[in-house]
């Protein structure tokens, strides 16, 4: 076990590496985080701001000497940068788990090859392949690049077979994978951590809503019957073992006529977790802390049912929004994430809403979303 009084390290300097940075300095334990940006929320925070690329040598060599162990708040982290810091210190998730899950073929061939459901798709790398693609799939379909692609970003939707060719030039002839689209009743997800003993910790399902390809909001616990609950429990719990994974890890699923298809793994904390801060006994974040150095995890269970919603930068339009009309409800509490610039579509903090009715706390919610929109 790493106990407090060591010092962690992280790869990312964004808001989740901020939250677990939050987590690990109230448990007592020292930060580093290795982020290019001088204004990383991350970096503003730690003990330490290693101001330099992810793969700089002298800056990964500072990390692994001073840390007993290191994470990463995204999966995109150069695979040499975490073979170099292995030799120095603890790395998890370990590179392998990161390594299939930030390229959408190698994730979807991992799926498929563990039995594991998923979305009918075609791996899809050279132009010869356009045909022969979207006559397996169909449409209507999506086209996601292969890596890269986040918050909607890096797909296109074809709805006729002639649109494949622009579609794949508009991304610019790289990797893709060809999806079926599908007529989904819900979107849900399930954030869990899993130890060195192997033990998987679920946290309670998550009901997704999204807005123009961005999270919205989460309602927990997910409106679904018990028994679709208990199966992505399950289905989770098998993706995590089958991927060897060690850390806190999410998987997100689209219902389609009650049943479930995996649509992604994120090898790290999830932003359909961030109820998790103010609505279960461990956060997902004090569970990463935990489950990078070795300890127990912690309970997950729900405290109240909640309703979790993103605070996006259009919001801003060139001032504050007006958190009076958001404090003024005892039910809800505001996190910020230290983002200086907001921009359209970034995701500047969130506030949960805490009721013991979940169909008022979803009201409350879309309230007050509506309140911060106003002028």
């Amino acid at each position: 076990m790493i106990l407090p009084g060591e010092t962690l390290g992280v790869l990312g300097g964004g808001q989740l590496g901020r939250m677990f940075c939050e987590a690990a300095r109230t448990m007592g334990y020292m930060t580093v985080v290795l982020d290019p940006d001088p204004l990383s929320p991350a970096g503003a925070i730690a003990d330490e701001h290693l101001h330099a690329p992810y793969d700089d040598e002298h800056a990964l060599q500072q990390m692994g000497e001073r840390c007993a162990a290191v994470t990463t708040e995204f999966e995109t982290v150069p695979d040499s940068s975490l073979r170099a810091l292995e030799r120095m210190c603890r790395v998890r998730p370990a590179p392998e788990a990161l390594r299939i899950c930030r390229d959408r073929i190698r994730e979807k061939r991992f799926l498929r090859n563990h039995c594991l459901p998923t979305a009918p798709f075609f791996a899809l790398t050279e132009q010869g392949q356009l045909e022969r693609a979207i006559g397996a799939i169909g449409v209507p379909s999506l086209l996601k690049t292969s890596t890269g692609g986040y918050d909607g970003k890096g797909q296109q939707t074809i709805t006729t077979e002639d649109e494949i060719d622009t579609a794949f030039t508009t991304l610019g002839r790289v990797p893709c994978v060809l999806e079926r689209r599908l007529d989904l009743s819900q979107e849900i997800s399930v954030v869990l951590a899993r130890g060195d003993n192997g033990e998987v910790s679920c946290y309670p399902v998550a009901e997704n809503q999204h807005r123009n390809g961005i999270l919205n909001r989460s309602i927990i616990p997910a409106r679904v019957p018990e028994q679709l609950a208990r199966q992505a429990v399950d289905l989770a719990g098998q993706v995590a073992r089958e991927l060897d994974f060690i850390g806190v890890l999410a998987v997100e699923f689209f219902v389609v006529e009650n049943s479930l298809l995996i649509n992604e793994i994120a090898p790290r904390p999830h932003n359909s977790g961030h109820f998790t801060l103010n609505a279960t006994v461990t956060s997902q974040f004090e569970q990463q802390v935990r489950m990078l150095c070795g300890l127990p995890a912690g309970d997950t269970s729900l405290l109240s049912p909640v309703v979790m919603c993103n605070l996006l930068g259009d919001l801003w339009n060139g001032r504050a929004p007006a958190w009076e009309r958001l404090l003024n409800h005892p039910e809800t509490r505001l996190h910020l994430y230290g983002k200086r610039d907001a921009r359209p579509g970034r995701k500047m903090g969130h506030f949960n809403v805490l009721h013991r009715d979940i169909e008022q706390a979803l009201q409350l919610s879309q309230e007050i979303q509506a309140l911060l929109q106003e002028p």
